[in-house]
């Protein structure tokens, strides 16, 4: 096998191997199919582009999971995390970037290095070329000609489900007579976040018209099957006429200035680009039809005159069944000389995506090398994205996963001093998580380095 790795696709989980492969000195030649093929979502010509959201979630890496992983791959000296920390935006305590700053921040540093080679060409098929090791890392918006040479692979292992964009809207056009800045609980930064208030009447006008809007339609062959971690918000509506109100329109930890009344429910828009022009409305994921789109989200106390920069849209999210094709190194156990990474192979969420690339890039750098590549720690949170890939324990309910602690495992049983057995909860707990996690990270990169 020579010293030469092909990546197919350059989104997030593409990009970071490509360059965790650069960087160990070899030779990648990325194949993209953009700018001169599109997907319906894809709106950039640039890689890396953020399709939906702008935020990489949290960044608190002793109480959430993904702050962790956000640590760890920095640790790692990830390519990804290097360009979401120099484009970021406030988002409070979440990491949240200017999407359009981000993609050229990454594409600029592939495009730059000496090792890296770009192909704009779309790839149809799976290579049958054993003697070059390649990387699948096409992400949920994989073209129908390689999805189908994928499923032929695997023997129609493949499944799929449905993930929706959320609308952005130019600030200037959001009434603040009726609007306010506030962060919930007043956490990071007042301005992090606009707030509009709906009354108890006007909620369930609201839940209404998400329930009866016009929808985009499904073709006859195609069975949607959402991830509940991106839920259109029309499809949580219909879960409940109190769904939202225990999701994203609570209205706990908020007080409008404009009214002594508390709002029954309240909607959020979160900066959306550095200089702070654009607003995406906070898990407003949509697939509804465009012009209802304006009809509805403008009902929206403090958005009746919103001027959408972005409507919502739908695009189809294929990943293959992991644990029971692919090895432990994300090798297609059939054709080893293909590889996995990103929201393709069940993980889900942008620094999950990249985390996968990273590893990939990793194991393809040492395997091209026939060197046997050291796994992460299973304590870490690279290890239990690892693990949640490769686990075929419970395979008939695989599914996308974003990082939690519930991945990880146990800590070990602590005594008191009287004797007692130590029950961790909590925020104690996920401290305890973290601080083990980043102890292993830590030995296992200077293992590997």
């Amino acid at each position: 096998m020579s010293i030469k790795v092909n990546v197919i696709g350059c989104g997030l989980a593409g990009s970071e191997a490509a360059w965790q492969l650069a960087k160990r000195g070899i030779s990648v030649t990325i194949y993209d199919m953009k700018p001169n093929i599109k997907s319906p979502a894809h709106k950039s010509d640039n890689f890396a582009e953020l399709v939906c959201s702008n935020s990489f979630r949290s960044d608190d890496y002793e109480n959430n999971a993904v702050g962790l992983l956000h640590q760890e791959m920095r640790l790692a000296d990830s390519l990804i995390m290097e360009g979401a920390d120099a484009t970021k935006v406030p988002a409070g305590g979440a990491l949240a970037v200017d999407r359009e700053g981000f993609a050229q921040y990454v594409t600029d540093k592939l495009k730059k290095h000496p090792l890296i080679t770009i192909k704009e060409e779309e790839i149809k098929k799976i290579p049958t070329n054993t003697d070059e090791l390649t990387i699948i890392a096409t992400g949920p918006l994989t073209s129908d000609a390689l999805a189908n040479s994928i499923s032929e692979a695997i023997g129609g292992e493949k499944l799929s489900f449905y993930d929706a964009i959320a609308p952005v809207i130019y600030k200037d056009s959001i009434n603040f007579s009726k609007a306010w800045y506030q962060s919930r609980y007043d956490k990071g930064d007042k301005y992090d976040y606009i707030n509009c208030p709906l009354s108890k009447e006007e909620y369930y006008d609201f839940v209404n018209d998400l329930i009866n809007g016009e929808k985009v339609e499904f073709h006859d062959f195609e069975k949607p099957q959402y991830f509940d971690g991106c839920l259109p918000i029309e499809i949580m509506a219909q879960r409940g006429v109190d769904t939202l109100m225990y999701g994203p329109m609570k209205p706990v930890g908020l007080t409008n200035p404009h009214s002594d009344q508390q709002p029954y429910a309240v909607v959020q828009l979160r900066q959306d680009n550095k200089e702070d022009t654009l607003r995406n409305i906070v898990g407003f994921q949509t697939k509804l039809k465009h012009q209802e789109q304006v009809r509805i989200f403008k009902k929206i106390p403090g958005l009746e005159n919103a001027v959408f920069a972005r409507l919502g849209g739908i695009h189809k999210n294929t990943f293959i069944k992991s644990p029971i094709l692919l090895d432990e190194f994300l090798r297609l156990k059939n054709m080893p000389h293909i590889m996995f990474a990103g929201q393709i192979t069940g993980c889900e969420g942008y620094i999950e995506s990249a985390s996968i690339g990273w590893l990939v890039g990793y194991f393809a750098s040492q395997l091209v090398q026939n060197k046997i590549p050291v796994l992460p720690p299973r304590e870490t949170a690279f290890g239990c994205q690892l693990a949640h890939l490769t686990d075929d324990t419970d395979i008939n309910n695989y599914q996308p996963m974003n990082i939690n602690f519930g991945l990880f495992p146990e800590l070990p049983k602590q005594i008191t001093p009287n004797g007692k057995l130590k029950h961790l909860k909590g925020a104690e707990k996920k401290k305890a998580l973290s601080q083990r996690a980043l102890s292993e990270i830590q030995g296992w990169l200077d293992e590997i380095k």
